[in-house]
């Protein structure tokens, strides 16, 4: 039997999160500390008593849902045979993973956020979820569209988010319901993450992370690029950099995960999204969240 850790991504935030874990454990009270320490500003406040609207913001919402994440398996303690994040969730799981260090992490992630923040603001976008079509007519349809759009996350079977500039994307949209898709929605985000438009937050974040020291981790991190299991850091700080261009590959990730033993998944951080997509990848894994200990 193997345990596997997953972490979730930006969305999945709520007010109130992690002040259980402040209030009840020692270790986790002096790691929420020292993040408003190193971030300059108390995100300990806005993730206990802030308001949805406080927690939307971009230089808030990923490093909560990280400090989350990172602080509940710090806690609990336990060696996972694997990890996986999905997107911002890749940081939580290096982190998890002892590829890098919490105090690396947490500022990567910060300056990935503002990165992202500036990004939207120059090359507008957006993201729409099409559910209840096959990947392959999804790609497709994206590549008949003039203009950038492309498949960006594959979270699970007949579940699909692409995301580009907004003209495409609605353009997509339309043909896609006309090719069977069940819906074809709009999500309330201000950019096209994983995908061409995020270039310049990508070469941003490039220079920050070749700056940090990446350590061989205590199991595989299957990362989002590729969807395989990595275990060297040169390979591991590659595709962490073309990760905020690239599709997110969750599909395959819990694939290639069950593939390899992994039958037991325990989601750590705000929510539960991602044990319902790992069950439709597979109904026979367990799978549990966790949002405190």
């Amino acid at each position: 039997m193997k345990q596997a850790y997953v972490f979730p991504g930006q969305g999945s935030q709520f007010s109130g999160m992690g002040k259980e874990l402040y209030e009840n454990n020692e270790l986790a009270k002096s790691m929420f500390d020292k993040a408003d320490e190193i971030l300059g500003f108390p995100i300990t406040k806005v993730m206990f008593e802030g308001s949805d609207e406080e927690l939307k913001q971009t230089k808030v919402t990923q490093p909560a849902v990280f400090l989350h994440s990172v602080i509940l398996a710090k806690v609990l303690g336990v060696k996972p045979d694997a990890v996986a994040g999905h997107s911002l969730g890749e940081f939580s799981a290096l982190v998890a993973s002892e590829a890098l260090s919490f105090e690396d992490g947490l500022q990567l992630v910060a300056k990935r956020a503002m990165a992202m923040q500036k990004c939207c603001e120059s090359q507008p976008g957006g993201m729409a979820a099409i559910l209840g079509l096959d990947d392959a007519t999804i790609e497709q349809v994206c590549e008949e569209i003039d203009g950038v759009v492309i498949a960006a996350n594959y979270n699970c079977p007949g579940q699909l988010v692409i995301s580009g500039a907004n003209d495409a994307v609605d353009a997509a949209c339309v043909k896609l319901k006309e090719a069977g898709a069940r819906r074809a929605l709009r999500l309330p985000v201000g950019g096209a993450f994983h995908s061409p438009l995020m270039e310049a937050a990508r070469v941003e974040l490039e220079q920050a992370i070749s700056e940090v020291e990446f350590h061989t981790p205590v199991c595989p991190i299957y990362q989002n690029v590729d969807a395989k299991p990595q275990t060297d850091p040169e390979i591991i700080k590659a595709n962490i950099i073309a990760q905020l261009t690239a599709p997110v590959r969750w599909t395959q990730i819990a694939q290639n995960m069950i593939a390899d033993g992994c039958d037991n998944f325990v989601e750590l951080g705000p929510g539960a999204v991602l044990q319902g997509m790992i069950k439709k990848v597979s109904a026979e894994v367990s799978v549990e969240s966790k949002s405190n200990i």
